[in-house]
């Protein structure tokens, strides 16, 4: 079964509560998102990936567009994952899972969200996706900008 959305495919807009407030794509029009889907709080993995990104700070704030992460971890177990490793990226509460479902980044024989990263350009098409085969790698701030800047100058 096909990956979707596929890159030039429309993003489907969602709304999910997040450590920085609500989050919903639409609102986000005009500007580049990238979606970080994550299997969960506290993990070895996770924990390295999400520390990776507050320990260059600077880069990462340098990067071209809003980041968000993804797991269906409530808000609660977000924000103390957050807050315990001072973390810099604002996370979403995919609680059923749904979001993670519509963006194939569900994992149905784990039950779990899986490691996957999408970037949606300015008119909300995605632009760039890149799956994990098994999660035990993510992508550094460097990947995260060579991926943007393949989209090539922001409108």
């Amino acid at each position: 079964m096909a990956r979707t959305p596929q890159v030039g495919e429309q993003a489907p807009d969602f709304e999910l509560p997040g450590t920085d407030g609500p989050f919903k794509l639409s609102e986000h029009r005009g500007e580049r998102v990238v979606l970080l889907f994550y299997p969960g709080d506290n993990t070895l993995v996770c924990t390295r990936q999400f520390c990776s990104y507050r320990d260059r700070a600077e880069d990462f704030a340098a990067l071209p567009a809003t980041v968000v992460g993804i797991s269906s971890q409530d808000l609660e177990s977000h924000e103390a994952f957050s807050a315990k490793h001072g973390l810099n990226v604002p996370l979403l509460a995919d609680v059923d899972k749904q979001v993670a479902k519509t963006y194939s980044a569900f994992a149905p024989r784990l039950g779990a969200t899986k490691r996957s990263v999408v970037v949606i350009d300015e008119q909300g098409v995605v632009r760039h996706r890149h799956d994990h085969l098994l999660g035990l790698d993510y992508q550094s701030v460097d990947d995260l900008q060579q991926a943007l800047d393949g989209l090539g100058a922001a409108a």
